[in-house]
């Protein structure tokens, strides 16, 4: 990828986890991916420069940078060979813990950000249920107030990602009926929990999936678990509010991961087009392999202008308040889409330039085509995306 016109500090992170990733080779990930097993060492490697905090704030042990620099991190990691699931295994520990970071109590940050940071503590996100997907005002896993101050979880999460391996969960409960509340949005609140393995209200069920198999997917089920009072984060209520606020910033962090992915199949497609001879010709020479692959590049590298556009955008709106967060949220969206999009085309041009070895799993474009879809699906579905840039840039009428 052309690193021209990055900043100091984005090129040190790529450099810095650039020299991380090579001592994961392709062929741990495939490992991983075959086995279906957790890449901890890769997590802990990480964990070891400090950059699991990388946008937490210094006065916890992070680095105190932006989503900008998470960004590229988050590219790096992808781009590398490590695909979405090396991306993915750390991905709630940067994007997870900003709504903790920005709301949480002095004591929250204290006892939680530092152990982390610090790699002893995983932790994951749980929103997502089977019978409301992307309508988050939906969501029944209920959260009731008890007399000996804690809360009384019960309810379903599903695709939750790392929760086998998670010490703590950032979880999205109902705290009140959705007509009790004086608007169905504040009937929701955050807590930061401790993911109890050895207590019988908490069952955890690995999701067989497509890619990504080195990183754990789960259905999570609550059974009257309960959780101190003292893990609400912010106030009853503002949850839906506080995870709004982070949404953006998860938008910016997929759109770089699916970049990487794009940018590492391309890369592998064009090396096996420069030398797999074809009657006595590299096939590289031919245009039905050369136009397909340049066309990929322009869609990614135009995906990365609007990646990073959103990334800088985000960030100066911290400190900046003449940009309206609805220009952020535009310009986040549009970054997912596109670089989704891009990442999709790369990876599929990469089996079709590999013909039948492409099918193979040491050639590594098989397993990126697989776990392509994930920017596409998640976290919100391309047609909502589509959905909420018409509504919100040309006004058109609402469709849901």
């Amino acid at each position: 990828m052309e690193t021209t016109g990055f900043t100091e500090n984005q090129l040190m992170v790529r450099e810095a986890i650039s020299q991380v990733c090579a001592k994961f080779p392709n062929t741990y990930w495939q490992e991983h991916d075959q086995d279906g097993t957790d890449p901890k060492d890769f997590h802990a490697a990480l964990a070891a420069d400090g950059w699991l905090g990388v946008a937490l704030p210094e006065a916890y042990g992070g680095a105190g940078l932006g989503i900008s620099e998470a960004t590229i991190m988050m590219q790096t990691i992808a781009e590398s060979g490590a695909g979405m699931a090396g991306a993915q295994a750390i991905h709630a520990n940067v994007y997870a813990t900003q709504p903790l970071a920005k709301f949480g109590t002095k004591e929250q940050l204290e006892e939680t950000i530092p152990k982390i940071i610090s790699g002893e503590w995983r932790t994951c996100f749980g929103v997502t249920e089977p019978n409301a997907g992307l309508n988050t005002l939906a969501l029944a896993t209920a959260a009731k107030k008890q007399g000996d101050d804690t809360y009384s979880i019960t309810g379903q999460k599903i695709w939750i990602t790392c929760a086998q391996v998670a010490s703590k969960m950032i979880l999205l409960a109902r705290t009140k009926a959705a007509d009790e509340a004086p608007k169905p949005s504040q009937a929701l609140s955050l807590f930061c929990i401790d993911v109890d393995k050895s207590n019988p209200g908490l069952e955890i069920k690995r999701i067989k999936k497509m890619g990504g198999h080195a990183v754990d997917a789960n259905e999570v089920f609550f059974d009257n678990y309960r959780i101190p009072a003292s893990t609400l984060i912010g106030k009853e209520g503002q949850g839906f509010k506080i995870i709004l606020d982070g949404m953006n910033a998860e938008r910016c962090l997929l759109a770089g991961e699916a970049l990487g992915l794009g940018y590492a199949a391309l890369a592998k497609a064009a090396g096996y087009a420069r030398e797999r001879k074809v009657f006595n010709r590299p096939i590289g020479m031919n245009q039905g392999i050369a136009h397909p692959l340049a066309d990929a590049y322009m869609n990614l590298e135009a995906a990365k202008l609007a990646t990073y556009h959103a990334a800088r955008l985000y960030d100066a709106s911290t400190t900046d308040s003449s940009i309206r967060q609805d220009v952020v949220g535009i310009a986040a969206n549009s970054a997912k889409y596109l670089a989704a999009e891009a990442a999709f085309k790369a990876c599929e041009r990469a089996m079709l330039s590999h013909g039948g070895m492409g099918y193979a799993a040491e050639y590594d474009v098989e397993r990126w085509f697989r776990e392509c879809m994930v920017p596409r699906i998640a976290p919100v579905s391309r047609e909502m995306i589509l959905n909420y840039v018409s509504e919100k840039v040309l006004e058109l009428p609402r469709s849901y």
